[in-house]
């Protein structure tokens, strides 16, 4: 799989007109290559050529985890002296030629400690933003990465059927989150979870990324749980809003609304489809409700191996669906200082359509 990877990655970089490309650990390194190498103040790098074998430059303590990759790479290791870990760098990026070329990088994720030392061998030359390098790569998801994702969705939502007992008037959101953190564990997710849990009620619930706080539940109050799990490195992100006893009837209304505007956005998913379609299909059902300057976000955006990727699923966004692609479908309505409602599901475009990855009932639930 990973020399399929690379096989598809060199001409890519080829095409980008870049003399290599440099990854920090994250995401992308994991999908070449399989490495879970930690960021820390030790520097890691991965560079890769069209033309020559990827070059690893780590520190010595993690070369247990580089010896047995399932395709051929040079390693630089270096010790525990930063004094030497420039030279090191300099020579990692001399064995493939690269002094003074153009190395792209992806600004998103390359931190300044590793960039300084793409810089110790690029000197003054440009290093370019090389996100689409890899991204066009990524953004199309094979029947395996699928697999973990609808594995990933399974698990959250196991874990927020058995949080839901916690659930009642008097608990905190902090306690909320925690309960489910255990519960995603318990139920199978890796411990790098895609995000920490969102739990939100009442006038909380209006700021679309709440922090948990000691804000303990009230009856009346809406509760928005944003969530999700990582299962094979791939994850979930999923939202639903319950009542907290009986809540008022505008409040109600107002989950209606969300719940149709998300049925719409999921419905206009399509192969071909450009991405502001789907957006304008559920952003039209709240704004004709007269809820429009409440709904203050995109309506998705892509998931795989990170929580936010490729394709973006808002107004301006004429890139077209493709099978493969998966990503959210969250409308949301925001009442400041009141409560808030979000709705949101996992899709995957097919060939001829799209399937929906979550199947967690979207109906307002009266919980505590």
């Amino acid at each position: 799989m990973f020399q399929t990877r690379l096989a598809h990655l060199y001409p890519s970089i080829r095409n980008a007109n870049l003399d290599a490309l440099a990854l920090n650990p994250g995401p992308s390194l994991v999908y070449l290559t399989g490495l879970h190498l930690h960021l820390m103040e030790r520097p890691v790098l991965a560079f890769f050529t069209p033309n020559s074998a990827p070059v690893l430059v780590v520190p010595e303590l993690e070369m247990l985890k580089v010896k047995d990759l399932p395709f051929e790479v040079t390693v630089f290791p270096y010790g525990e002296n930063p004094a030497e870990w420039d030279q090191i760098f300099l020579k990692a990026g001399q064995s493939l030629g690269l002094e003074h070329k153009c190395i792209g990088i992806e600004p998103l994720h390359m931190r300044v400690l590793e960039f300084r030392k793409v810089q110790v061998i690029a000197g003054e030359t440009e290093c370019p933003d090389a996100t689409r390098v890899v991204g066009q790569l990524r953004v199309c998801k094979e029947a395996d990465e699928v697999a973990a994702m609808r594995s990933a969705v399974k698990v959250a939502q196991a874990a927020l059927e058995a949080t839901i007992p916690y659930i009642k008037a008097g608990v905190t959101e902090k306690e909320i989150a925690a309960e489910l953190v255990v519960q995603l564990l318990r139920h199978g997710s890796q411990s790098d979870m895609p995000f920490a849990p969102i739990v939100s009620s009442g006038p909380n619930g209006a700021n679309p990324h709440a922090i948990p706080s000691d804000r303990e539940l009230r009856p009346g109050d809406l509760l928005v749980v944003d969530w999700g799990a990582t299962v094979d490195d791939y994850i979930s992100d999923l939202t639903r809003t319950f009542a907290v006893g009986k809540v008022d009837e505008e409040y109600r209304k107002i989950h209606q609304i969300v719940m149709e505007a998300n049925s719409a956005g999921r419905a206009a998913a399509q192969p071909g489809m450009p991405c502001a379609q789907v957006d304008s299909a559920a952003r039209t059902v709240i704004e004709k409700a007269g809820y429009g300057q409440y709904f203050t976000h995109r309506t998705g955006h892509g998931i795989g191996m990170e929580a936010h990727e490729d394709p973006y699923i808002r107004g301006d966004a004429m890139q077209l669906l493709t099978p493969g692609m998966t990503f959210t479908v969250e409308p949301g309505i925001y009442l400041p200082e009141r409560n808030g409602v979000r709705i949101e599901d996992n899709m995957v475009i097919t060939e001829n359509g799209a399937v929906c990855l979550s199947d967690m009932s979207r109906e307002l639930r009266e919980v505590g």
